[in-house]
């Protein structure tokens, strides 16, 4: 059967597969912070990294193989996605969106497929 997959559209995007592991969070920021840079964005470190740590580790603690990281902008906003890449999740610690929320997301979510639990935010840039 086909296997679902992130799309990103119309838009400047970047993702990353990393191994589910505790250092993953840290690459991640790295990962994230440099395309950001690469794209002009410099005045939203700490907030971007701060989101892109909780998402990853979030998306480690669900204790699949493997987590990637997909990064869009659009409009002066990023869009930050971690997938957990392990299906069969019931719904996502309801203390995450919150705290996603006091991070600086401006908007936030996260939901089921096939493919794993994503979960995702949109930070002003």
């Amino acid at each position: 059967t086909p296997r679902a997959r992130m799309q990103v559209r119309n838009r400047r995007s970047a993702n990353w597969s990393l191994e589910a592991a505790p250092w993953s969070a840290k690459k991640a920021c790295a990962h994230v912070l440099g395309r950001l840079h690469e794209w002009g964005y410099r005045e939203t470190d700490v907030a971007a990294a701060g989101l892109t740590e909780l998402l990853v580790r979030t998306a480690v603690a669900d204790g699949g193989r493997r987590v990637s990281v997909h990064l869009a902008d659009q409009n002066r906003q990023a869009l930050i996605v971690a997938l957990s890449h392990r299906p069969g999740l019931a719904a996502a610690d309801t203390a995450v969106l919150p705290a996603l929320t006091r991070l600086g997301a401006v908007s936030c979510g996260t939901d089921t497929a096939e493919d794993g639990r994503r979960l995702w935010a949109v930070l002003d840039l």
